[in-house]
């Protein structure tokens, strides 16, 4: 029903910035949710960032004032770019998008983007 397709991940210094973006394709259900969530190896999963369709972007406490979501150019489609990218940033980023057509609701998840923060 919903696909999503990430990009952008990939090795960078500490200091360093990213630019993920996620693209959604949607077939009867309608998106009105899309976020990013990341897990470290050995980690639970956590949140990094969503954004509603008509609403205000939220960031997990570890990212705050260094990652900002936002939406892309294209119908439903998100970006979150990272600056001053530490190594406890290190992880595999996941877009989720949280849809619903009529009462039915689903949560889709990516396949997921490496990121790496090495010296």
């Amino acid at each position: 029903q919903v696909q999503l397709v990430e990009s952008g991940g990939g090795l960078v210094q500490p200091g360093g910035s990213l630019r993920l973006s996620c693209a959604a394709s949607e077939s009867s259900f309608s998106i009105y949710n899309l976020g990013w969530y990341r897990q470290a190896p050995g980690k639970q999963r956590e949140l990094v960032a969503t954004i509603a369709a008509h609403g205000n972007p939220t960031y997990g406490d570890s990212v705050k004032g260094r990652f900002t979501i936002s939406t892309g150019n294209a119908k439903n489609t998100i970006d979150l770019q990272m600056n001053d990218l530490k190594p406890e940033d290190t992880a595999v980023y996941y877009c989720n998008a949280q849809a619903r057509r009529a009462t039915s609701e689903i949560e889709v998840w990516g396949q997921g983007t490496l990121v790496i923060v090495s010296p």
